[in-house]
């Protein structure tokens, strides 16, 4: 048999780094391909970073089927990690990011220690109660910034070994999203592959199977909750560099909505589904915004005609069109 009737394995993992590599190329030069404005720049980075926002939900949801309404605690943690550290103490980057990994984890190990005791949409109410009196904890105390939230936060700095980055303009924050969502990407491919993913979506699918293997579920659940979190955080810590202000709006339900849209959309457990999901939604804001709340309004019916119609997504939707053809 010749090597163009079947291809030698050989040859699969130089294609996929080759698809790989050639995915990172165009999407670094993404915002000079549209013209290299910085609306382009400003776009892809706000793309970028909700995307990696929606990554942390998304596992939540994908593998402990659970609808955490309580990640945009820590998408807030993530900016007034970066906001305070910032602007009080003059911090550079690197220590506000380690900052909020480091809140992230200790939240969402308390949190989820009290959480995930329950399911479904007992676990649903529970972590939204978690994140309204998060919120209001933001807009009364003073020390974060109470309602009028932290101003004049100052451009990301990360001093590397020869020089030191500077992220005063928009064009500067794309290399660090982009890099961040790669990160994301690759972390995500891993845990999808890694012992913990594969455990944690038995112990969803199949919960008596995982018992009588020994497996703990409840360990398991709060494991992959846990590692949720800095995710979704260091996506907030992005954003509060990129709009140089953090306040009680990151608590709004419009984060939520995004986050859990994005996700159904294309469909869960599909690597790219986010990333997607966020680009589609964020380019119909921008190119057929209907100003005011009517981007919330369209943004809510969108999840409501996806989770009603499309359950499986738009990738369940092909999948089923293609099969009755």
């Amino acid at each position: 048999m010749t090597a163009i009737e079947s291809p030698q394995p050989a040859s699969i993992p130089f294609l996929r780094l080759a698809a790989v590599a050639a995915f990172v190329v165009i999407g670094f030069l993404l915002p000079r391909l549209l013209g290299g404005t910085s609306v382009a720049y400003s776009t892809l980075t706000t793309i970028a970073i909700f995307a990696v926002m929606c990554y942390g939900a998304d596992i939540v949801l994908s593998y402990l089927g659970e609808v955490s309404l309580g990640h945009t605690v820590f998408w807030a943690i993530g900016g007034y990690a970066a906001a305070n550290l910032s602007v009080k103490y003059g911090l550079n980057g690197w220590a506000t990011a380690a900052a909020t990994i480091a809140l992230c984890l200790a939240a969402a190990a308390f949190l989820g220690a009290v959480t995930l005791r329950t399911r479904e949409f007992v676990f649903s109410l529970v972590t939204y109660a978690a994140a309204v009196v998060a919120y209001e904890i933001a807009f009364n105390w003073d020390a974060v910034g109470g309602s009028d939230g932290i101003v004049g936060i100052p451009p990301l700095k990360l001093p590397l070994l020869v020089t030191n980055f500077s992220g005063a303009m928009q064009e500067d924050l794309w290399p660090i999203a982009f890099a961040l969502l790669l990160l994301t990407l690759a972390f995500i491919a891993r845990f999808r592959r890694s012992r913990l993913g594969t455990t944690a979506l038995m112990v969803q699918m199949n919960p008596a199977l995982a018992a009588s293997l020994g497996v703990d579920p409840r360990r398991i659940r709060l494991a992959v909750f846990v590692i949720s979190a800095p995710i979704t955080g260091l996506a907030g810590w992005l954003y509060a560099y990129q709009r140089a202000y953090v306040g009680p709006d990151m608590f709004e339900s419009y984060f939520l909505v995004m986050m859990l849209t994005a996700i159904v959309l294309v469909g869960r457990r599909i690597l790219l589904g986010p990333l997607i999901g966020t680009a589609l939604l964020i380019a119909q804001q921008n190119l057929l915004s209907l100003g005011g709340d009517w981007n919330k309004i369209v943004l809510g019916s969108v999840l409501a005609l996806v989770l009603i119609f499309w359950p499986a997504g738009l990738v369940g939707l092909y999948r089923r069109i293609t099969k009755k053809t």
